[in-house]
């Protein structure tokens, strides 16, 4: 497959799946993404290691997005899930690397729509973006 032109944009590459929900629920590391894709005109993210986790389709009956705290119910913890659809939606390019889904046993259905698989033919080409970046 050929590379897609990427000139002006930046490729993200994001490893670690979680820094402390509670500590970034305001400003988790994809909003960071939407943030630099508004103003930077344009990105594309791989995602790696256990970040790979943040395209992978959610069940239907996956438990609510809250933490007790003491008597505090923490109900604004960040959603990768609904973040990664809102950068799709926005124009960005999203991968995540096929040999870390393999790794923890990922379908090829799991995908969120829109996402690619990452392997050895189908990466994007770093040498093609204004920079690269990890996050």
């Amino acid at each position: 497959m050929a590379p897609q032109p990427t000139s002006g944009r930046r490729l993200l590459v994001v490893e670690r799946a979680y820094r402390g929900s509670v500590e970034t629920q305001f400003a988790d590391v994809l909003y960071l993404a939407r943030e630099l894709n508004r103003q930077q005109g344009g990105l594309d993210i791989l995602l790696r290691g256990l970040a790979v986790t943040f395209a992978t389709a959610a069940d239907d009956d996956a438990p609510a997005r809250t933490v007790r705290i003491g008597r505090i119910d923490l109900d604004t913890l960040p959603d990768p899930r609904a973040s990664l659809r809102t950068l799709l939606a926005e124009g960005a390019g999203v991968w995540a690397e096929e040999t870390d889904l393999a790794g923890l046993g990922t379908a090829p259905d799991r995908l969120l729509p829109g996402v690619r698989r990452a392997r050895p033919d189908s990466r994007p080409d770093w040498s093609a973006y204004q920079g690269v970046h990890f996050l």
